[in-house]
């Protein structure tokens, strides 16, 4: 059982699915944002247009290059794309992380001081992970580079997941869900995805893929 979950063909359709509702909403707010049709309560974002953009639009770049750094094929038949989408990986993601620490200081937050301190502490993470995952690769130690770029993803789209059993309440209610106990719940699940990331590094069987242990 944990040997099929941890076929990179079997984690790039989880990290899809998982993805799948933050993905759509930040495209979404991509063709929203230069058109000024920004819904109600995202209107506070519109401040800094740019910043809000930019998060987006690396959000959705982000999002679907990551399960398709995992394709083995793409890897091995088309090397030179897998090396042009893995930089386009790493640079959203340095986009998303400093996009969200920029939103986190020029915007009046809603959210409580947990959930401010987990975004400021992960988006500095993930850019530490990102530039150990290219230092990485630049010494050919493709091992821990995939490691690192495994654990970025869990980093970057941590928050994302939540939208899983968020979206379903948002939808009843038609408003977002706020407060301490939303706060809790989000942190709580950007941390389990995390450290879901780090149970698939630490059990991937194949040399393609496994803990850095190994390199």
């Amino acid at each position: 059982m944990i040997r099929a979950f941890t076929r990179p063909a079997t984690i790039a359709l989880a990290l899809a699915f998982c993805t799948f509702i933050p993905v759509m909403m930040a495209a979404v707010r991509v063709v929203q944002i230069p058109l000024g049709a920004l819904p109600e309560d995202s209107l506070r974002l519109a401040s800094v247009p740019v910043a809000f953009f930019l998060h987006a639009l690396a959000g959705v770049l982000f999002g679907l290059l990551g399960p398709l750094q995992l394709v083995r094929a793409l890897r091995r038949q088309f090397g030179s794309l897998h090396r042009l989408s893995g930089l386009a990986f790493v640079f959203a993601g340095v986009v998303l992380a400093l996009s969200g620490l920029a939103l986190l200081q020029q915007v009046e937050s809603m959210a409580t001081g947990l959930l401010d301190a987990a975004r400021g502490v992960f988006g500095l993470a993930l850019i530490a992970v990102l530039v150990l995952g290219v230092l990485a690769a630049r010494a050919q130690a493709m091992v821990r580079h995939r490691a690192w770029m495994i654990r970025a993803y869990a980093i970057g789209m941590g928050s994302g997941t939540v939208a899983l059993f968020l979206f379903p309440v948002y939808l009843i209610s038609g408003e977002p869900p706020t407060g301490l106990t939303t706060d809790i719940a989000v942190v709580g699940v950007w941390l389990v995805t995390i450290a879901v990331g780090e149970w698939v590094v630490r059990r991937l069987p194949s040399p393609d893929l496994c803990s850095p242990s190994a390199q």
